[in-house]
């Protein structure tokens, strides 16, 4: 049996001064889904590399401080049609001041990737929203990480 192929990935769980968290939606046509921003860690990148590229590209954000590793992730689903199996990801705190998402790449860049949308939510309307998170527990997740700080371990979140 073939091992699947999982692309290597790296999010943020970007929170502002007042504990809202940025989150970019994807739409892929029969359900949209949340999800902290980031991507896939092109050959040679750090996570850092990455995540500062990602997240530079998605929302804007430069020049932050990268915080502690909070989670990882595991999920097997067809990507970049068929190329990759699932992916692999690790997701870093970042705290930064607030500000305005204004991405780098173009809105028509960012939905050739399923990318339509970026916007702060506080923590309660998370927790209250009939949206469609990933991973599915990101309410709870988030919870924790504002009301306790991050994990001493990175905690596996699924999916």
């Amino acid at each position: 049996m073939t091992p699947p192929r999982l692309r290597p990935a790296v999010r943020a769980l970007v929170l502002d001064p007042a504990d809202r968290i940025l989150l970019v939606r994807f739409d892929f046509g029969d359900h949209a889904v949340w999800a902290t921003p980031g991507g896939g860690i092109e050959d040679g990148e750090t996570d850092e590399d990455a995540l500062r590229r990602e997240l530079a590209e998605e929302v804007g954000l430069e020049g932050f401080e990268l915080g502690p590793l909070v989670w990882t992730r595991r999920h097997e689903v067809p990507l970049a049609g068929g190329r990759w199996d699932g992916q692999v990801e690790r997701c870093y705190l970042v705290r930064t001041a607030e500000f305005d998402p204004e991405p780098k790449l173009s809105w028509a860049e960012l939905r050739e990737e399923g990318m339509t949308d970026a916007r702060w939510w506080t923590l309660a309307d998370v927790e209250s929203s009939d949206e469609l998170f990933a991973p599915r527990r990101l309410p709870s997740l988030v919870g924790e990480v504002v009301r306790r700080g991050p994990p001493a371990d990175a905690v596996e979140v699924g999916l």
